[in-house]
């Protein structure tokens, strides 16, 4: 008979600072440290071990769906440990398991080394924030800092939309709703289209991944409400290429009218490796809409945006490629690293050179 026990694993991987579990049947369990994959020195998990794995972390209303359907995303809660984010799907006709460590205590920003400046998109009234970034770049943890600051700071209704829901907030200030994709309403759309009638101020939605949560997004954002929201983007540009990406051709015109106007800012991040203590990072790149960013959308001179970035010191934007820099020089990140993260790694080589003596790099 097996001595696996999910509990023993779960409970170890919050103590070892691991981000993912990987749990496959016939073989061991592997994690992801630091951004590293690494296989454990466990037995093989058997097809009873995995199976009593599932009976134990699912909840019952997902039962029928995860045998029934291919994929099924859900939150298990270990009380006094911490959450997890489980993701069931199947490989070759196989069930296999992804479980994320969500911590119990939301971090601040300045736990999560952000910049400050991302502090002051949660003091608008309206409008749409995006948190971008691919797949374990920390976009949940920063848009978690963000509701809480709010939380903490303003007298407001938090309504998120999640799938699952991850961190659990304490209502502080502010009235929290969290509603689950699937158990409180059937969809991002739908969730957001109701919220508008639950008296908000301030709508958190899990991820914008198609044109009706984009139209439903930008509605909220234009009437009176705070949206955020992440997207699978690296960069501003593409942000917003792809939220234009979004529309036919011929609604683009008057979409980028209403992105223009309700665009906030987008924050877009990626967890670097550091060299001074063990875990990772966050480079990020931040834009902030002024009037020449809208300028340039209603221009459809995106590319201009970057050099605007660049510049953008002054009203604290940042690009991916100073953050690096900054990072580097500090001696928190490698110069491998930083040039594997960059996107334009001739300019950042340039910076390392000092070939911009007169930019000024401070975040």
């Amino acid at each position: 008979m097996s001595n696996f026990s999910i509990i023993t694993l779960l409970k170890s991987a919050v103590a070892n600072k691991i981000s993912d579990i990987h749990i496959k049947i016939n073989e061991p369990p592997a994690v992801r440290k630091d951004g590293k994959i690494i296989r454990t020195n466990l037995p093989p998990i058997t097809e009873e071990d995995f199976f009593q794995t599932v009976e134990l972390v699912i909840p019952t209303s997902f039962r029928n769906k995860a045998y029934d359907t291919f994929d099924a995303d859900f939150s298990y809660d270990l009380p006094g440990v911490s959450r997890f984010r489980i993701n069931l799907s199947r490989e070759l006709g196989k069930m296999f398991m992804v479980i994320r460590v969500i911590s119990l205590q939301i971090p601040t920003v300045e736990e999560l080394n952000l910049p400050k400046s991302i502090e002051k998109f949660t003091m608008f009234g309206n409008g749409i924030v995006l948190v971008t970034g691919a797949t374990g770049s920390g976009k949940s943890s920063t848009l978690a800092a963000m509701i809480n600051n709010i939380n903490n700071t303003q007298e407001k209704h938090i309504i998120t939309i999640e799938d699952p829901v991850e961190y659990l907030f304490t209502p502080n200030k502010c009235i929290i709703t969290q509603r689950q994709l699937e158990i409180d309403t059937p969809s991002f759309p739908e969730g957001v289209k109701y919220a508008l009638r639950q008296d908000p101020d301030v709508i958190l939605v899990g991820e914008i991944r198609d044109l009706d949560t984009m139209t439903a997004a930008l509605k909220a954002a234009e009437t009176g409400h705070l949206v955020l929201a992440t997207m699978h983007t690296n960069d501003a540009i593409q942000t917003i290429n792809r939220m234009l990406g979004f529309y036919e051709p011929k609604d683009r015109e008057s979409i980028k009218k209403q992105i223009a106007e309700a665009l906030r800012g987008t924050i877009a991040q990626r967890l670097i490796p550091r060299i001074d203590k063990p875990g990772r990072i966050p480079a990020c790149e931040i834009l902030v809409n002024t009037p020449t960013v809208k300028d340039f959308i209603l221009r459809d001179s995106l590319e201009q945006i970057y050099d605007l970035v660049k510049k953008g010191n002054f009203n604290e934007m940042i690009s991916l490629n100073t953050s690096l820099f900054n990072l580097y020089k500090s001696g928190i990140i490698s110069k491998e690293n930083a040039l594997f993260f960059s996107d334009n790694k001739i300019e950042l080589q340039q910076y390392m050179r000092g070939a911009f003596h007169g930019t000024s790099f401070d975040v």
